[in-house]
């Protein structure tokens, strides 16, 4: 899952969802330093990085990308999954999606002095861009491949993503219907154990 996703399913505790967008930014034990909540909320990320992967939806819809997107199918499925989310944000969240995403880049900000230096240049690039909302925006997510493919280290399709995923978004909007319950209940669970 990407940052829109990561940041809901930690609820409505500020430090969870901090360490939920954390989570793709700090390698390792976390720096026990941070708040204890937000650890436990990088502990979360991983854990739904962990159920995602292993969930029989997710997995399927990575078997169906064709070489060479198949490679990067994870990547491709976590970003198109929070355009998803974006999209049909009402169906999801009381919230709405533009007041959730200003407040979440507000607690950014507010946290910049724990925020690693690459989650502060996200941070500038979520704010020119109007994220995380701007995953509602098919150009926004083209844009965001752009991006990711130019930080891999090796030549990459993944700008070329779009197209892929459109051409089966009937399967990936049935296969998000299916999976994001499921994944909603165990972050539900997670944060209930905490």
């Amino acid at each position: 899952m990407n940052v829109l996703a990561h940041a809901f399913l930690a609820g409505r505790d500020a430090e969870l969802r901090l360490g939920g967008v954390l989570g793709d930014f700090v390698h390792g034990t976390p720096d026990p330093a941070l708040p204890a909540r937000v650890r436990d909320g990088i502990h979360l990320h991983r854990a739904i990085d962990s159920f995602t992967d292993s969930h029989p939806e997710v997995r399927t819809a990575r078997e169906r990308m064709q070489p060479p997107f198949r490679r990067y199918a994870g990547i491709l499925l976590d970003v198109w999954f929070d355009h998803l989310l974006a999209r049909d944000f009402a169906m999801w969240s009381d919230m709405p999606l533009h007041a959730f995403s200003r407040d979440l880049r507000a607690e950014l900000h507010a946290a910049e002095a724990i925020l690693p230096d690459g989650l502060k240049r996200f941070l500038s690039y979520m704010d020119r861009h109007d994220l995380p909302a701007g995953y509602a925006d098919v150009e926004r997510v083209a844009g965001a491949f752009a991006g990711l493919s130019q930080r891999l280290s090796r030549a990459n399709p993944v700008a070329d993503g779009v197209p892929v995923l459109q051409s089966q978004a009937a399967e990936l909007e049935r296969t998000f219907a299916n999976f994001f319950p499921d994944l909603r209940r165990f972050a539900k669970a997670r944060i209930a154990a905490l």
